[in-house]
């Protein structure tokens, strides 16, 4: 029962982008970002660390930032070979997290190893365990029921986004449509005058 259990929350997982390891080459003079879609009310953790492989030197220090859809900062630090940022979600949308090379090293790439997680995957199962006294197939079913839940919630979140994006479309459709009507009648009323204009030139000059 317990081998299904995995495979089965092994199965959910497939369907969940939880969580990633994301391997950056920083360009010496840029900034490098990532980003993901998040909806509200969700735990974000991440870690970034350096990595070197050339032992003999010193190891190059990054700057990151990590910002909000609307532009808050949500995480800042300069100078620094690994960090951790971790905040709760309270706007829906793309979170952007950006680093940069500081120091004497910004002629040379550097690469940074960014490990970031989402939802279900940054909760500490082990300290979940400890705390409620569970285990083994009772704390897979917890981690499943965590699964579940979390699919749930991305559905709800991407049928709001449809319906969202549905809304725009129709008053884009609308607007166009209404964009299309007016400009029929304008070029109908120019043309009118013009001819009427013509009409009553030639008229004038007795040439018709």
């Amino acid at each position: 029962m317990a081998k299904n259990l995995m495979v089965l929350l092994w199965c959910i997982s497939l369907f969940l982008p939880l969580g990633q390891a994301i391997w950056l080459n920083l360009p010496g003079s840029r900034t490098k970002c990532v980003s993901e879609e998040i909806q509200n009310n969700v735990v974000v953790l991440a870690d970034y660390t350096v990595v070197s492989d050339d032992h003999s030197h010193e190891i190059p220090t990054i700057s990151a930032k990590v910002s909000s859809p609307y532009g808050n900062t949500l995480h800042h630090t300069e100078n620094v070979t690994h960090g951790q940022f971790a905040f709760t979600t309270n706007e829906a949308g793309n979170y952007l997290a950006c680093f940069w090379v500081e120091g004497p090293h910004k002629a040379a790439e550097t690469s940074v190893n960014l490990d970031w997680k989402i939802g279900i995957a940054a909760r500490d199962w082990d300290s979940v365990a400890r705390k409620e006294k569970i285990e083994g197939v009772e704390l897979e079913l917890r981690k499943l029921e965590g699964a579940v839940e979390a699919i749930h919630e991305n559905l709800l979140y991407l049928k709001s986004r449809e319906a969202e994006m549905r809304e725009v479309s129709e008053l884009t459709n609308s607007r166009v449509a209404w964009y299309s009507i007016i400009s029929l009648g304008v070029c109908i009323c120019v043309s009118v005058l013009q001819l009427w204009h013509l009409t009553h030139f030639f008229q004038k000059k007795k040439l018709i």
